[in-house]
């Protein structure tokens, strides 16, 4: 019968009748014990009701959990929801899995218990999901002195950044986008961690936290201003979540305004697809009504013919994880292309640009 308290490995080496280093042995070196020993310490440990080594406490005695830390500021669930985020985690996990280590998700959702559980976690190393300039969970990152890479950014001194050039994919994307067009729009990510959905101007675009969001703006600047428009006037439609259900009904709002537009460029290709949904409702036609590009070049990018910024997020997760993992990287920039596709307008003299353009 087990006695009263934590059954230790010394309880069930004694019962067992053999050393500790054997008992040891049989959980963590089971090839450097007999058969006949493996029975009595599993038959000791069953009857003692003793689980096995306590793993923190493994850990602790090699210096390393064998996990990855991802912080994500997303609900858990859109983890496994959005298809761009489960391509990022799945190249994470193929790293983790040729390494031996498991991932350990953070999602992170702006409370007060956000730093406390990114500080906590049992991981040897970091890789954060895009976040905001100001988002406190970069210095908690920071602090643990552990190796640690951002994915988009921003940039943190002592963190790998692992990005595409936002800024060259929007302009070369734009450009496309809104050739001939007379009211150009954009559907946009977040501008802040607050994540509030509004209707904008390009005017009122002053200080965007969100490094992703302000170098894809900076992007459909060049690509608006070089067709001709004023960026002043630009409507821009902020969505809180990459979704498509909530980029449907900002473009629908957006296309039952007096001046509706007739060109929207979307920061993701499930922007895009609501974008396309709502046209079709309102009985537009794209691209002879309404030119829509998206980002990604995801499935549903295809099945739509849209066009799009092709990236490989799961390259990036690789890249990613081999960085937070201790492998030597130098922050760089990935590889994007423009597939053009048919949403929009024809066009002469716009290409694909960047290290994979096609």
């Amino acid at each position: 019968m087990a006695k009263s308290g934590r059954v230790t490995l010394a309880q069930v080496a004694e019962l067992a009748g053999v050393s500790v280093m054997t008992a040891s042995y049989t959980y963590n070196r089971p090839d450097r014990v007999s058969d006949q020993a493996r029975r009595k310490v599993l038959a000791a440990a069953d009857q003692l009701g003793y689980a096995g080594p306590d793993p923190s406490a493994r850990s602790l005695r090699r210096g390393s959990t064998h996990a990855l830390g991802v912080v994500m500021g997303e609900h858990l669930s859109y983890a496994f929801d959005d298809p761009e985020a489960v391509s990022f985690l799945a190249g994470i996990a193929d790293v983790c899995a040729a390494r031996g280590f498991a991932m350990t998700i953070l999602p992170i959702t702006g409370g007060a218990d956000d730093v406390p559980r990114v500080k906590g976690a049992a991981v040897d190393g970091y890789v954060v999901w895009t976040t905001a300039d100001d988002d406190p969970v970069l210095a908690a990152v920071q602090s643990m002195r552990r190796p640690a890479v951002v994915h988009g950014g921003p940039a943190v001194r002592g963190l790998g950044l692992v990005t595409i050039d936002n800024r060259a994919a929007a302009a070369a994307v734009g450009a496309t986008a809104f050739a001939g067009a007379r009211r150009p729009a954009i559907l946009s990510f977040p501008l802040s961690r607050d994540r509030v959905s509004t209707v904008t101007r390009g005017a009122q675009l002053t200080d965007v936290p969100f490094p992703v969001t302000r170098e894809r703006l900076e992007g459909y600047r060049e690509a608006v201003e070089g067709a001709g428009a004023g960026w002043d006037a630009v409507v821009v439609a902020v969505c809180g979540r990459n979704d498509a259900a909530e980029a449907e009904r900002m473009a629908a709002t957006l296309l039952a305004s007096p001046e509706p537009p007739d060109a929207i460029a979307a920061m993701s290709d499930q922007q895009a697809a609501g974008v396309v949904r709502a046209a079709r409702a309102a009985g537009l036609t794209v691209p002879g009504d309404l030119a829509v590009t998206g980002w990604d070049d995801s499935a549903v990018a295809e099945r739509l013919g849209l066009t799009t910024v092709a990236q490989s997020l799961r390259e990036q997760g690789a890249a990613c994880a081999e960085a937070a993992l201790g492998r030597p990287y130098q922050s760089r920039a990935a590889g994007w292309s423009v597939v053009r596709r048919g949403s929009t307008r024809g066009v002469s003299g716009a290409s694909g640009r960047g290290p994979r353009s096609r």
